[in-house]
């Protein structure tokens, strides 16, 4: 599936969904748990109440199920929720620069994590190498304001 046709889902939908798949289980095993309700309670930071994961689900199985098997692209990121969803989608806390005209998320990110945040960032980001250190990334806005 190319990424615009990918399913777009807010921000809070994406954290929850990524909340969901650190616990390790299958595509068809979360589904399931969803479905069925049969989910965690999050005593991370965010406390996210998977119970509206769920009713989203619910509402609208066809783009929830094609989000979880197909990948999913964000409506609209912020800084804060792509710092967020690096925490969350890969285990660690990336730098976030809040300087005005400088802002950006940097992260160590394997090629792998970079294709992933690649996939589903909404339009209007771009990563671009730090220049000198292979490996590190600056999530930054595609234009400044």
């Amino acid at each position: 599936m190319e990424k615009n046709e990918r399913v777009k889902l807010s921000q809070w939908d994406a954290l929850m969904l990524e909340g969901l798949r650190a616990y390790g289980w299958s595509n068809e095993e979360l589904l399931r748990r969803v479905r069925e309700r049969d989910l965690p309670k999050d005593t991370s930071m965010f406390e996210f109440d998977y119970q509206a994961l769920a009713e989203l689900a619910a509402a609208e199985p066809e783009l929830f199920e094609s989000a979880v098997m197909n990948g999913y692209s964000i409506k609209y990121n912020t800084l804060g929720g792509l710092r967020s969803w690096i925490l969350v989608a890969c285990g660690f806390e990336p730098e976030v620069i809040r300087e005005p005209g400088q802002e950006a998320v940097i992260a160590e990110l394997t090629p792998e994590q970079k294709e992933r945040l690649a996939s589903v960032m909404s339009f209007g980001w771009v990563i671009r190498e730090e220049a000198g250190k292979p490996g590190v990334y600056r999530i930054e806005p595609l234009q400044r304001g």
